[in-house]
């Protein structure tokens, strides 16, 4: 019964990652000159009103809410901000592929060492693994040229930040899901982000996403690579470990690179692609007949 457990907490993240793979194309289809901050803005507000409507269509919105601790909760919502703000940016410097591959590649890393030391979660031999792999991939991404322009390094280094954050959102994620329901977890962790992204959008200017196509841009971002996934996620993270719930999010950067090299016809050099498998090779790498997380004692 557990192993079903965790094969299908695995095929939750999975498909929650799938879904956040669609997120660079989607912005790169939607109106020129909207800015990276009011693209995240939009997508959580848009997101965190589906979530909250769910939650009290349930009657669970404010059921159990006054129990979740405050400080794991507000950290999640900073760290899921931080994402959004670094990951829009990263993949809009570097592109599609590079900058979803570099910011979820970055995630097993990242993934293991906050879920060691947050968590005492030891990653074990196929974590170090596929952390080796992620790391030569990205350092072969970093020096790579796509589409004869180096690769901006301001947009590489927003991707890694946007991959330390999801890490960190994760091991937020799954102290709260330890002891409350997954579901209520995710709204209150997007209210709360919503709180410190909406004035940052405003800010920036929301004006181009009153277009059809920043309408439907803003509706897929916050309905299913948002509300949906994150839905599932959080479902899966209360099962997997931390380390786990990053390295099977290696599935994102496929999902982009296929949509950016299809859709966008982003044309990749032979080393991009070298270190986009090499990445990718991490998912394997763990996911395979790999043992489970220890906890330390």
């Amino acid at each position: 019964m557990a192993l079903a457990s965790e094969s299908r907490a695995q095929l939750l993240v999975v498909t929650a990652a799938i879904l956040w793979g669609t997120n660079g194309t989607a912005q790169a289809l939607g109106p020129a000159g909207v800015s990276t901050v009011a693209v995240g803005a939009a997508r959580t507000v848009v997101g965190t009103v589906v979530l909250v409507v769910i939650a009290a269509s349930r009657g669970r919105l404010w059921a159990g809410a006054r129990d979740l601790p405050r400080r794991p909760l507000v950290l999640a919502a900073l760290a899921i901000s931080s994402y959004q703000l670094c990951f829009f940016g990263g993949v809009r410097l570097a592109g599609v592929a590079i900058g979803t591959v570099v910011g979820v590649g970055s995630g097993p890393v990242w993934g293991g060492l906050v879920g060691w030391f947050g968590r005492g979660e030891r990653p074990g031999l196929r974590w170090g693994i596929a952390t080796a792999l992620a790391l030569l991939g990205i350092a072969l991404l970093a020096t790579a040229e796509s589409n004869g322009v180096r690769v901006d390094p301001v947009g590489m280094a927003l991707a890694v930040g946007a991959g330390a954050s999801y890490a960190l959102f994760t091991l937020w994620s799954k102290t709260l899901t330890d002891h409350h329901e997954p579901d209520l977890v995710m709204t209150w962790v997007f209210l709360f982000s919503t709180i410190v992204l909406l004035p940052l959008g405003l800010a920036a200017g929301l004006g181009p996403l009153w277009s059809s196509t920043g309408v439907a841009m803003a509706l897929w971002l916050g309905v299913m690579s948002m509300a949906v996934a994150y839905l599932l996620f959080g479902r899966g993270i209360a099962v997997v470990s931390v380390a786990t719930a990053t390295t099977l999010s290696l599935a994102d950067p496929l999902t982009a690179s296929v949509l950016g090299a299809i859709v966008l016809h982003e044309q990749l050099t032979g080393s991009t692609l070298v270190g986009m498998a090499l990445i990718l090779a991490g998912l394997g790498a763990l996911t395979l007949n790999g043992p489970p997380s220890r906890r330390r004692s």
